[in-house]
């Protein structure tokens, strides 16, 4: 994982979705998931090349059920999008780089 993506966990979700000024991608996985493998890299790109203008975090659904319940993670990937704190978006299942800029309206 690149050092510009953040790790959630239950216990720092809410206190880094409400204290990030930059729109806040959150990415919703697990390790034995093959299409949220395939869309690591590609966030690790972004995040690299778009830090500066929005901020990529991951949480492992097997790790941190309770924050994956509280949103109806039912599927993954599954990608929300926080603005202002406030969830302004959902993107469900693998896509490529290009399809994710333009959803993440970069």
């Amino acid at each position: 994982m690149s050092e510009n993506i953040i790790d959630l966990t239950d216990a720092t979700f809410d206190e880094t979705v409400s204290g990030t000024a930059e729109p806040l991608v959150v990415d919703f996985w697990a390790e034995w998931c093959g299409p949220c493998k395939m869309i690591a890299p590609i966030l690790d790109e972004i995040a690299e090349e778009q830090g500066d203008s929005i901020k990529i975090s991951k949480v492992n659904v097997d790790e941190n059920p309770s924050i994956a319940q509280q949103y109806g993670i039912m599927s993954i990937p599954t990608i929300l999008v926080f603005r202002d704190g406030e969830l302004d978006k959902r993107i469900v299942g693998a896509k490529g780089k290009a399809q994710l800029l333009e959803e993440f309206g970069l």
